[in-house]
């Protein structure tokens, strides 16, 4: 049977992924901390990127074509509204064309005032909450420690030893060398060159410092010592019931204790009492590290009955093109090889200034979505949570899913129930019954709400916990509840049992 070869022409479109296209995409999904970096660069390759400080005289006399988000609306294709990838993809022929003229775009752009207010509601910014107030910064633990050996005594192998001890100290203030399986101290007393006993008379001043414990090589040793310094009747008892039954300890089974012990319950109750004060990870609060901030990108903002979404600007507007190199184009005064490159370089910087503000413009588009959508959030809370998806706030908007997916991600809004990641407020739904449906954090915080007023002799079971539910109308599974508590953090009911 022979093959025959046939020729034919197939019309098809597509949205080529450009380099500048690219761009933008990966600005609409870059954090605000990312793309303040990002930025830097880009004005550390780029001369013709300025901010208005580093320009002198009155910038209210701009040129009417200056490229600045400040100045006016710059209009790009809407690119948040299709579907993108690392591939060219095909588009219907009513969304885009089948090529974009990238360059005769660029250079025939208008500058028009702003259609989309970043702060439609005439919000004082003086009302937002001020970003500054919230910035701490965590004491280093080996700074604390060693001021404190600074006011001993010591001589050079002491003091050698000593700095290497704190030196190798975790984040939770634990001396453990990961390439090291037996007893850390040996390794750092042969890189020190002294002997054992010195180093161990060094590592036991140093687990008596404050913050006290750290330079413990495990959770053991570390109790053992904070016991050691207690002032208390019942402390000795501790110490014994720590290194002979740690696991029922743990495990919450006092009773057993007693038993094994010959002593009343009332008296390991009051031994148990003390693991309050010790501290498992004496080195966390001295990690070193900034405590962690957050800048909202966006907030939402209560002036009477209604909701206002103001975009946290900071700077990105007065990002603009410099018009001192706009005036040498359009004067002549460049030779060839320097107008190709200012035109390039130009073409760059109008192309980043506008994936700038297609960015802003998408994350105040999606931000007053969710307003609609969760409005019951922000008058009542949490509970009022509704159930909501990515194609919900797509299709009220006029945008694809996966846009809303990237600029949802590490995108955080401030509102009047708190700071929150965007992506928050999307939830998996959940039945109920006699009523709409429940969102899945709704739910997780109704679980919270009743382990918080349980009884603490006799906690709720995770099969209780469906019985409650249940009786609010919501039905879920007890896989699902033990689910839900392990994801806020909540022990089981054996370990949650208070006797005291």
């Amino acid at each position: 049977m022979g093959m025959e070869l046939k020729q034919s022409l197939r019309m098809s479109q597509q949205l080529v992924m450009t380099p500048q296209l690219q761009q933008a995409i990966k600005l609409l999904q870059l954090s605000r901390m990312e793309l303040i970096e990002q930025i830097r660069e880009e004005m550390e390759s780029n001369p013709l990127l300025e901010t208005p400080d580093e320009v002198e005289g009155d910038l209210s006399d701009k040129a009417p074509g200056e490229a600045s988000l400040e100045a006016g609306n710059l209009e790009a294709p809407n690119i948040a509204d299709a579907p993108v990838s690392d591939t060219a993809v095909e588009v219907k022929p009513e969304n885009a064309p089948a090529e974009i003229d990238w360059d005769a775009y660029l250079n025939s752009y208008q500058f028009n005032e702003p259609t989309t207010a970043s702060n439609k509601g005439n919000v004082d910014l003086e009302d937002l909450p001020s970003f500054e107030a919230n910035m701490v910064k965590k004491e280093d633990l080996f700074d604390r420690l060693f001021d404190q050996l600074s006011g001993l005594r010591m001589n050079d192998a002491e003091r050698r030893i000593a700095e290497l001890i704190i030196g190798n100290l975790d984040d939770d203030g634990y001396l453990k060398l990961s390439d090291v399986e037996g007893d850390p101290l040996i390794r750092l007393c042969n890189e020190a060159d002294v002997p054992m006993s010195v180093g161990t008379k060094m590592l036991r001043k140093i687990q008596h410092l404050d913050p006290v414990g750290c330079g413990s090589r495990d959770l053991l040793e570390c109790l053992l010592i904070q016991v050691q310094l207690m002032n208390d009747p019942a402390a000795t008892l501790l110490q014994t019931m720590i290194k002979k039954h740690m696991k029922l300890l743990e495990s919450k089974n006092l009773p057993a204790i007693a038993r094994d012990l010959k002593i009343t319950l009332d008296e390991v109750i009051a031994a148990t009492k003390l693991l309050g004060k010790l501290d498992p990870k004496p080195g966390r609060n001295y990690s070193g590290e900034e405590a962690q901030h957050i800048t909202p990108d966006v907030f939402i903002h209560k002036v009477g009955e209604d909701y206002h979404v103001v975009l946290n600007d900071d700077g990105l507007s007065k990002l603009r093109v410099s018009d001192a190199y706009r005036r040498a184009l359009r004067n002549g005064a460049l030779n060839p090889k320097q107008k190709e490159f200012v035109q390039e370089k130009m073409r760059s910087a109008q192309w980043l200034l506008r994936s700038i503000q297609q960015r802003q413009r998408t994350i105040h588009k999606v931000t007053e979505s969710i307003v609609k959508f969760q409005r019951d959030f922000f008058d009542k809370g949490i509970a009022h949570l509704k159930p909501l998806i990515l194609r919900d706030v797509a299709e009220d908007i006029g945008m694809h899913e996966s846009t809303v997916s990237r600029v949802t991600t590490a995108k955080y809004v401030h509102t009047p129930q708190g700071i929150f990641e965007l992506k928050y407020f999307f939830n998996s739904s959940i039945a109920r019954t006699g009523g709409d449906d429940i969102a899945s954090e709704a739910v997780k915080n109704h679980i919270k709400q009743l382990v918080s007023t349980e009884n603490a002799k006799n906690p709720y079971s995770d099969q209780k916990i469906v019985e409650l539910l249940k009786a609010q109308g919501i039905e879920i599974a007890r896989r699902t509840v033990a689910k839900y508590r392990e994801v806020l953090g909540v022990l089981p009911s054996s370990k949650r049992k208070k006797y005291y």
